[in-house]
């Protein structure tokens, strides 16, 4: 690996600011759970109360970005991030943002992602697929949104997790369905939940409109954004502090397509153990000590586009 690449934390902050930034508040992580369910069920109630195609258009992308959303708020518990106890740390994400969609546990995630981390950018880098191909046209571009948008994209991601979860094809029928429901028994006996209650007190298609297409329609397509961000067409790949980035996202692009902290990836790197909500406190330190020249940093998301969709 590039000796560059095995630069320290401590070659970008003192000690003492490394310490603050890695101090783990388990209010700020219940909040950011609480805020992320919140705001979802408020999208609910809304469209519920006034259920029509402006208000459901508006939904599915406040929706999907919370769904987005969640699985940030598992990204950190991933790091251990959520709550000092690993227990409840990985409870929490368990239940409260992978199971009402079709996760399960962190663990799968957790060995990978640590691996992501261990070699960004280099040939061992388990994502490094998804930011090979950079920069692309912006006619390849344009069709990888419409898959998202369209939900193809979705649909192919999330029934391939199914039938892999419902186990080989020749299995005899039973034991494929006994395997399907022991994974993923919990998940719909939560969205059995959500069913009943848009049922209940509203039209129950709106659980489908509210719930099922943003995960196959805005969620894949704002992950898209979000990962092209991160590491796509990126000017060194063995800088720490140019082969990730950082987007300045403004308050729009928080609410509809970066929300809890997201943008700050290049932070992350330099300091897997910082809590997201803590990421924007360790950027105004690196810029307090002049790395901004140094670091890969684009103003908003239409910019960092500009830079991976350029090919003509």
């Amino acid at each position: 690996m590039p000796a560059s690449t095995l630069q320290r934390p401590t070659d970008f902050l003192a000690r003492e600011e490394i310490e603050r930034l890695r101090h783990i508040n388990p209010w700020w992580s219940a909040w950011q759970i609480v805020h992320c369910w919140g705001t979802i069920l408020a999208v609910w109630v809304v469209c519920s109360i006034w259920p029509n195609p402006l208000t459901v258009v508006l939904g599915v992308i406040i929706v999907g970005a919370r769904q987005l959303g969640l699985g940030i708020i598992n990204h950190d518990a991933a790091h251990f991030l959520l709550f000092r106890n690993r227990r409840v740390n990985d409870w929490a994400a368990q239940w409260f943002t992978l199971r009402p969609l079709l996760g399960s546990t962190v663990d799968g995630y957790r060995k990978y992602h640590l691996n992501h981390h261990r070699y960004t950018q280099q040939a061992n880098d388990p994502d490094l697929g998804l930011s090979a191909p950079f920069p692309i046209t912006r006619a390849s571009f344009y069709r990888k949104v419409l898959r998202d948008l369209t939900g193809q994209t979705g649909w192919k991601q999330q029934s391939a997790a199914v039938r892999a979860a419902f186990g080989a094809p020749g299995e005899p029928v039973m034991v494929r369905v006994a395997k399907g429901m022991r994974r993923y028994g919990p998940n719909l006996a939560i969205n059995a939940v959500f069913f009943t209650g848009f049922a209940v007190t509203g039209p129950w298609y709106l659980y489908v409109l509210l719930w099922v297409v943003p995960n196959l329609t805005w969620q894949p397509f704002i992950s898209r954004i979000r990962n092209i961000g991160e590491h796509a067409a990126v000017p060194d790949d063995d800088d720490r502090l140019r082969n990730t980035r950082t987007t300045l996202a403004n308050r729009l692009e928080r609410l509809f397509i970066a929300p809890y902290f997201v943008n700050y990836h290049l932070e992350h790197h330099l300091l897997v153990s910082c809590p997201s909500y803590r990421l924007p406190a360790m950027h105004r330190a690196l810029m307090a000590r002049g790395l901004g020249p140094r670091m890969e940093l684009q103003p908003n998301y239409l910019a960092m586009l500009r830079c991976a969709v350029s090919k003509p």
